[in-house]
């Protein structure tokens, strides 16, 4: 019989998936959370894996945060190669303090000689319905942090091969799930066996700006370009996939060929990973820029509540007036 190659998935699915196989192939991985197993998850991501793997590879956990991730650390340092998963983006506070003080120094502590693969799932992002702590976008506290990994899938193929490539890598990878593309589906083709989760894509060729963007905001940034186009503007949208290491030559060769470039995410704009692009672009395509680098992101608030969430959250109106701004200059 022969193996399926391509299969249409959720992005939730492929997700799924990616940890079926990838336990599989490695008897050494496993996963950990709250109501991971007979539950399946809050979004149901987990459903099933329990069922197939039992109940010592797919491990439900008290609830503490603090608890998963130095639990995942003590596996990773005997071997084994843990995926724990957060149930919201605003819940992994209470193990912030695991991930940047034990999970990212303990390779460089220990000189190269202890490697921690463990993987750290975490939903993030708004326009679900729902308030702080179930909304946010943390990613920026944890790119700050060497010594982790940081990527986000915005697609069913980049989810699932993203997700296989962070098990299998000997660093900690923070693996930021854009909740609001759970059920967005996809072609994705199992024999991309060569996919680089650490390197940028450009998803839509362009020739007058450059649009930045990443995750949940990645099919927004598209639509933005289409509309764009009835205006005779050539929008080229990249796709970062990885935060951190940020693939700047890639963001760099689109630059220099449009001379525009605009970078948005839902985390808020002051602090966020575009300011670090906005200055690195600064610096290194000073004399390609014919407009200054913007950004489009949220406000420097607490995650409002889901009646006005759509004016918090960077929509295609705010990145096509950040495109007249750029095309003002």
């Amino acid at each position: 019989m022969t193996e399926q190659t391509q299969e249409t998935l959720t992005l939730a699915k492929s997700i799924t998936r990616a940890m079926h196989d990838e336990m599989t192939a490695n008897r050494k991985v496993l996963i950990l959370g709250e109501d991971i197993g007979k539950l399946g998850g809050v979004y149901r991501v987990t459903e099933g894996l329990q069922a197939t793997f039992g109940e010592n590879r797919v491990l439900d956990t008290p609830l503490g945060e603090a608890g998963i991730i130095g639990t995942s650390i003590g596996m990773a340092l005997r071997g084994y190669r843990p995926v724990a998963e957060i149930q919201f983006d605003g819940f992994v506070f209470p193990g912030f303090n695991q991930i940047t003080s034990q999970l990212a120094k303990m390779h460089g502590r220990t000189l190269g000689h202890y490697t921690v693969p463990v993987t750290v799932r975490i939903p993030y992002g708004g326009m679900i319905g729902s308030i702080e702590h179930h909304s946010e976008s943390p990613e920026a506290l944890f790119t700050h942090t060497p010594g982790l990994r940081v990527v986000t899938p915005s697609n069913p193929h980049d989810a699932y091969w993203m997700l296989r490539k962070s098990i299998a890598h000997p660093d900690p990878v923070i693996y930021f799930e854009p909740k609001r593309r759970y059920w967005s589906k996809g072609e994705v083709d199992f024999t991309d066996t060569g996919f680089d989760p650490f390197k940028a894509q450009v998803v839509r060729e362009g020739a007058d700006l450059t649009l930045v963007a990443y995750g949940p905001l990645v099919p927004v940034a598209l639509a933005a370009a289409k509309a764009a186009e009835e205006d005779g503007r050539s929008i080229e949208v990249i796709d970062l996939r990885s935060l951190s290491p940020l693939d700047f030559p890639t963001i760099i060769a689109s630059v220099e060929k449009t001379g525009r470039l605009v970078v948005t995410h839902e985390a808020p704009v002051f602090g966020g990973i575009g300011a670090d692009i906005a200055s690195t672009i600064s610096e290194r395509c000073f004399f390609h820029l014919e407009a200054p680098v913007l950004r489009v992101g949220g406000f420097h608030m607490p995650y409002p509540v889901s009646r006005v969430e759509e004016e918090y959250v960077p929509g295609i109106d705010r990145m096509l007036d950040a495109v007249d701004r750029s095309f003002a200059y």
